[in-house]
């Protein structure tokens, strides 16, 4: 094989491998948050489940234990994700408008957390705890009636529930 052909086959497994691997990336991100809520146990073949292949797993408890723990211990840590801001303003009536605009908030959606602070000179109101950007936007545009201003700022977000669907589904 003369060394332009060696070239070219060792370009083209490159510019492949790369390709596939773009690829691969999409695809766990666009199924990132398919299995929330969801054991990967679970989607195992089961010959109970009429299926007709039986998968069994066997681990130990202290894997189980050891991943619990961890979920535990970074608990308060923050991810970068997204919220929708529904309140920002400085006026004198602003601390009460805050409370009020979250109380709205929480009785329009009661399953998205929302946070109030205050900034000087600014409170500020914040819903939600989403990884990405879609989740955030059918969120806002099922209140934006209720909150015209409303809009998506990327912040420091805690941890989503284990166990629980993305906030919007």
């Amino acid at each position: 094989m003369s060394s332009k052909s060696m070239l070219l086959a060792i370009t083209a497994l490159a510019v492949f491998t790369f390709t596939a691997a773009a690829q691969d990336k999409a695809a766990a991100g666009a199924l990132d948050s398919a299995f929330v809520g969801k054991s990967i146990f679970s989607l195992l073949p089961s010959k109970a489940k009429g299926d007709p292949a039986d998968v069994k797993v066997h681990q130990s408890q202290a894997i189980l234990e050891s991943f619990n723990s961890h979920i535990s211990s970074n608990s308060s840590k923050g991810i970068s994700g997204f919220r929708i801001r529904i309140f920002n303003d400085n006026q004198q009536s602003a601390r009460v408008s805050s409370e009020a605009a979250e109380k709205r908030f929480q009785a329009m959606c009661p399953g998205i957390p929302t946070y109030r602070t205050y900034s000087n000179p600014y409170f500020k109101v914040v819903a939600g705890d989403f990884r990405t950007k879609s989740e955030a936007l059918k969120v806002l545009q099922t209140v934006r009636a209720a909150f015209p201003g409303a809009i998506i700022v990327k912040e420091s977000i805690n941890y989503p529930a284990v166990g629980k669907r993305p906030a919007g589904d």
